[in-house]
C-alpha cells in the first residue's frame, strides 16, 4: 500500500507501524529503505526474510536529525573519533554512512553481529518525519538497507518497492529519490577514516573537510586493507563484487570498444537471414557518446553530468529490463572523483 509521505497521518501510520515491529518502505535522499526499528532484534529479522539477505550483512542505521551532541548518535556508538565528528558536521543530514564502534547490547542484529555499526542521517523530509515520530514512540533509529531483494537493483520510486514486494507492504511515497544511489561509506573504526563504498560526497570533499579543520586524519583507499579483510563478512551493505544487478546481464565498455562491438552486430544484422535472429535483437545502449546504432536497439542516452546519471542510473536499468533486453551496453563513465559512485554501481552490476 503506498501512501503520501507529505500527509501527517500517513507519517503517524507509519511510525506505529514500526514501533509495533512491522516494515515500512521509507523513501530517503538516496535511494528508499525497507525500514525497521533498529532496536527490535525481531523486526530486522524481517527486513533479512524479506530481501532473502544473509544475516551476516550489516545495515545502516538512519537516525533522526538532532543539534548540539546527536544523542542518537550516541545511543548506538560506543566512540565518535574527532575526525568522524568533524565529517558528521560537515555532511549530516546527508549521504555519508559512518561505520563506528558499537555499543555493547545495542542493534546487534542490525550490526549483523559485528562490533562495529553503520550510522546515517537521512536528508529527506518524509524520511526525518517519520523518524521523529518513530522515536516519539520509543523508536531510537531505523535500520533500513535498499528496498529491494538481496543483490538487485535499488529502487529510486515508490513504484520500484511495491514492484519488489507487493501491495502488503506499506510504502511512503516521498517522490523520486533526488540522489539516486547510495551514501558514500566511511569506516571509521580505524586510526584513519577509510572509504568503503563511494558515493556523492567524494573523497575529495572528505579530505578538504579534514585538511580545513586541520587534522592529520586523511581517507585511505579500502585497497589498502581489503587483503586482510577478504575473507571476512563485509563491514557494511553494497561491498559484494556483484550488486544492484538487474536481470539483463550488464556489459562496460569504454566508447572505442562500444563502438567497435556495436559495428560488428551491425555487419552481423545486416548478414543475418530473414529467418534468423538479429545479432541486436533484445540489446540496450546506455552511452554518452553520440553511437550509429544497428536497428532493433533499445537506445537509452546518458547524461553528461556525473550527478544526473547517479540521480537515474537505477531508474535506467529498471527500464530497460522492463523492456525485455538481454544485454545492457553501457559506455564506461569518466576516471574523476565525481563519478566514481556511478563507477563502482555499474562495475558491481556487470560482475
Amino acid at each position: 500500500m503506498i501512501l503520501d509521505g507529505r500527509d501527517p497521518s500517513a507519517v503517524q501510520r507509519a511510525a506505529r507501524a514500526l514501533s509495533a515491529g512491522e516494515l515500512l518502505g521509507l523513501p530517503t535522499e538516496t535511494v528508499y529503505g525497507l525500514a525497521a526499528d533498529a532496536g527490535s532484534d525481531a523486526a530486522v529479522a524481517k527486513i533479512y526474510a524479506a530481501k532473502g539477505r544473509p544475516p551476516g550483512h550489516p545495515l545502516i542505521v538512519h537516525l533522526a536529525d538532532e543539534s548540539g551532541m546527536r544523542p542518537g548518535l550516541a545511543h548506538f556508538a560506543a566512540e565518535v573519533p574527532a575526525y568522524a565528528r568533524l565529517l558528521v558536521d560537515a555532511f549530516w543530514p546527508g549521504p555519508l554512512t559512518l561505520i563506528l564502534p558499537r555499543r555493547a547490547g545495542v542493534a546487534a542484529a542490525a550490526a549483523g553481529g559485528q562490533d562495529s555499526i553503520g550510522l546515517r542521517c537521512p536528508a529527506h523530509p518524509v524520511a526525518q518525519a517519520v523518524l521523529q515520530a518513530a522515536k516519539a514512540l520509543g523508536v531510537a533509529g531505523l535500520a533500513a538497507p535498499s528496498a529491494n531483494l538481496f543483490g538487485r537493483v535499488s529502487p529510486t520510486t515508490a513504484a520500484h518497492v511495491q514492484a519488489e514486494f507487493g501491495e502488503g507492504l506499506l510504502i511512503l511515497d516521498g517522490g523520486p529519490c533526488e540522489v539516486g544511489i547510495e551514501s558514500t561509506i566511511v569506516d571509521c573504526t580505524r586510526g584513519a577514516p577509510v572509504l568503503l563504498r563511494p558515493g556523492q560526497i567524494t573523497r575529495l570533499r572528505i579530505d578538504e573537510v579534514l585538511q580545513a579543520a586541520g587534522t592529520d586524519a586523511r581517507l585511505r583507499d579500502t585497497d589498502e586493507i581489503q587483503a586482510r579483510t577478504a575473507q571476512a563478512a563485509p563491514r557494511a551493505s553494497g561491498m559484494l563484487e556483484s550488486h544492484y544487478a538487474p536481470r539483463a546481464k550488464v556489459r562496460l565498455m569504454d566508447a572505442v570498444a562500444l563502438e567497435s562491438a556495436l559495428a560488428a552486430a551491425l555487419i552481423n544484422t545486416n548478414s543475418a537471414t530473414s529467418t534468423g535472429d538479429a545479432a541486436t535483437a533484445r540489446m540496450a545502449v546506455y552511452a554518452r557518446t553520440p553511437l550509429r546504432l544497428p536497428a532493433g536497439v533499445v537506445h537509452r542516452p546518458m547524461p553528461p553530468q556525473a550527478s544526473a546519471v547517479a540521480h537515474e542510473l537505477f531508474a535506467a536499468l529498471r527500464a530497460l529490463d522492463e523492456a525485455g533486453v538481454r544485454e545492457i551496453w553501457v559506455e564506461t563513465p569518466p576516471d574523476t572523483a565525481d563519478w566514481e559512485g556511478v563507477s563502482d554501481r555499474l562495475r558491481r552490476a556487470a560482475a
